[in-house]
């Protein structure tokens, strides 16, 4: 940040890097990445929500990534017996997936040790703090997601990988 930003600006940019460096939301659970974890609660909840398999164009659907990777998450997870590939008897293309029983105990330890955390935050901030602070990381989402404040920085960042 330039000379020219204001101590809030420079108070708000040091705060955003401390979570950053922290790496909270990085940690693993029961020897799983958080990218396995995010894979077994999107097959937990599509068979909660009454699927008997999830087939993995549907899983790179929900979280946003493509089938290779999500491939590659599987492979993990199956090697590690916490899910299991299904081939569709019609579809001989098509696999369907679903949590093991192991697979389900590890989603639900790591959904307790995410809920725990937020728990713990917010006895430590309050009720009230922890409103406000939801209300204000609401309103940072829809900065960043509805504005073009940062175009600039990134066209920036883009002509420097071109040259």
């Amino acid at each position: 940040m330039d000379q020219d930003a204001t101590a809030t600006e420079q108070k708000l940019l040091s705060a955003l890097t401390q979570f950053k460096r922290l790496g909270w939301h990085q940690r693993a659970v029961a020897g799983c990445k958080p990218s396995e974890i995010r894979l077994l609660f999107c097959v937990k909840e599509g068979t909660n929500a009454g699927l008997p398999e999830m087939k993995v164009s549907e899983i790179s659907k929900q979280m946003g990534v493509t089938s290779p990777t999500t491939t590659q998450l599987l492979k993990s997870l199956e090697a590690h017996g916490l899910i299991e590939r299904n081939i569709d008897p019609i579809d001989r293309r098509a696999v369907g997936i679903k949590l093991t029983a192991k697979g389900g105990m590890v989603a639900q330890q790591a959904r307790d040790a995410f809920c725990a955390s937020i728990k713990g935050l917010v006895e430590h901030l309050g009720e009230e703090e922890s409103d406000q602070l939801a209300e204000l990381l609401c309103k940072v989402f829809r900065y960043f997601s509805e504005s073009n404040a940062n175009s600039a920085y990134q066209s920036q960042w883009k002509g420097d990988k071109d040259a």
